[in-house]
């Protein structure tokens, strides 16, 4: 189980203000949000959360493989891709960008299929937010909104979510800042986590 809550924790999700239309979210939800400060331009984070769509494995520790799928080739507004949570691929996600608002840099993803995921996939759905910090840093976030399948399991999954985004954050920072990536299977996270900050838990 423990692994599997940390497979659900990769969906990274962040939310601010978009139109929430791609999710029926009516039944009640859980909310975890958590962000770091990345030295980097905000353009060139944004470029690594949402352009490369498909290549979220880049910087995930969690994620051993992500391809585009279904003639994605970008991440743009209908683009899709599958993330694999362990190397034989029977653990995985599908998901799909359902929005964009490129001025304030948010993009909503949505989870529309996967294997071994506990999540309720018509009320679950991810938010990612750059924010330009006006220095030459940025700051990264991941709000996601979720309700598990079986619901009970939500209280349980809340706080591997919490550990689980905040780890990939940090993949994010040290991947944008150095260029090495950090992909799940692989020994780098263990490597790297202390030498940064741990992101910061947004209380909601």
């Amino acid at each position: 189980m423990k692994n599997t809550f940390k497979s659900v924790a990769v969906l990274l999700l962040i939310s601010i203000g978009l139109n929430v239309s791609a999710q029926s979210m009516e039944k009640k939800f859980r909310t975890v949000k958590v962000e770091i400060k990345i030295d980097a331009p905000a353009e060139r984070v944004w470029e690594a959360m949402v352009l490369d769509y498909g290549e979220i494995s880049n910087f995930s520790p969690y994620i051993y493989t992500s391809e585009y799928t279904n003639g994605s080739l970008k991440g743009e507004v209908g683009a899709e891709r599958k993330c694999n949570f362990n190397a034989k691929g029977t653990q995985w996600s599908k998901e799909r960008i359902a929005e964009i608002d490129k001025e304030n840099m948010v993009m909503l993803n949505v989870v529309i299929d996967g294997a071994k995921l506990p999540l309720n996939f018509d009320n679950s759905q991810a938010f990612y937010r750059v924010k330009d910090n006006g220095d030459g840093t940025s700051t990264a976030s991941y709000e996601f909104q979720f309700r598990t399948k079986p619901a009970f399991l939500g209280i349980i999954a809340k706080g591997g979510f919490k550990k689980q985004m905040s780890g990939t954050l940090v993949g994010l920072k040290h991947y944008i800042e150095t260029g090495e990536r950090v992909t799940g299977g692989t020994d780098k996270y263990k490597e790297i986590k202390k030498k940064y900050p741990k992101a910061t838990v947004i209380k909601t």
